[in-house]
C-alpha cells in the first residue's frame, strides 16, 4: 500500500547534488587522512617525518576539510528547507 504525502514533490537540483557529493568527498578524504596520521604515528614515525613530503598536506586536509564539509552540509540543508518551503506555499 502506497501513501502519498500531501506536500508536492520537489525535484533535486544539480547544485544540491554537487553540494552533497562534494561534502561527502571532502569528509571521506578528511577521515582517510586522519586515519593515515593515526597509522603513521602507530608505526613509529617521529615528528620530523611528518614535516616533510606529503605529510603537511595530509595533516591539513582534516584540519580544513571537516569544517568545510560541515558548512557545505549546513548550506545544503538551508537550501533544501527554503526550496521545500517555497514549494509548499505555492497553490
Amino acid at each position: 500500500m502506497s501513501t502519498h504525502s500531501p506536500e508536492p514533490e520537489v525535484p533535486v537540483r544539480r547544485v544540491d547534488r554537487i553540494l552533497a557529493f562534494t561534502a561527502l568527498g571532502i569528509a571521506a578524504a578528511s577521515i582517510a587522512c586522519f586515519f593515515a596520521i593515526i597509522i603513521g604515528t602507530a608505526v613509529g614515525m617521529d615528528q620530523e617525518a611528518f614535516g616533510h613530503g606529503a605529510w603537511p598536506v595530509i595533516a591539513g586536509i582534516p584540519y580544513w576539510g571537516l569544517p568545510l564539509a560541515f558548512v557545505l552540509i549546513i548550506s545544503l540543508l538551508a537550501m533544501s528547507f527554503i526550496r521545500k518551503g517555497r514549494a509548499a506555499s505555492r497553490p
